[in-house]
C-alpha cells in the first residue's frame, strides 16, 4: 500500500509479471522469468495463480538477493559469480551512489542518467574483481 491518501495497492509489478507470463507462454523466442518475494509463502497468498512455481525468497537482505539472483540464474552459461564476489561489487558501488546522485543532481536512482553512472560503476568493480 502506498502511504499518500487514499491508501491504494500498487499493482505494477503484478501486471509486468502477468505480462512476463504471458510473453514466455506466446512467444516463440524462449524467454524465462522470475519471481522474487520477502517472506515465504505471502505470494502464495496473495498471488494464487502462481502455484507449482517457486519464488525467489530473500529475506529482505542484499545478501539474499544475491543468493537469489545465483540461484536463478544457476542455468546461465554466462559468468556466474559468487555471492560474496556479487557483495563487494555492491558495497564498491554503494559507496559512490551519493557522490553519483549529486553529480547527476538527481533525487532519485532511477534517474537515467544516475542509472546508467552506477551501472558503470558495476561494470568497473566488476573488472577490478576479475583482476584479483
Amino acid at each position: 500500500m502506498d502511504r499518500t491518501p487514499p491508501r491504494t495497492p500498487r499493482f505494477n509489478m503484478p501486471f509486468e509479471l502477468g505480462l512476463a507470463v504471458s510473453w514466455a507462454s506466446l512467444s516463440h523466442h524462449p524467454h524465462t522469468w522470475f519471481v522474487f518475494e520477502t517472506q515465504i509463502r505471502r505470494v502464495q497468498k496473495s498471488l494464487s495463480d502462481l502455484d507449482g512455481s517457486d519464488p525467489n525468497i530473500h529475506n529482505s537482505t542484499v545478501k539474499g538477493v544475491m543468493r537469489e539472483l545465483c540461484n536463478a540464474f544457476v542455468r546461465s552459461e554466462a559468468l556466474r559469480p559468487t555471492v560474496p564476489e556479487m557483495m563487494r561489487t555492491y558495497r564498491r558501488v554503494s559507496h559512490k551512489v551519493g557522490a553519483i546522485t549529486a553529480a547527476a543532481g538527481a533525487r532519485s536512482l532511477f534517474e537515467a542518467r544516475v542509472f546508467d553512472d552506477l551501472c558503470f560503476a558495476a561494470k568497473a568493480a566488476i573488472r577490478l574483481s576479475l583482476r584479483r
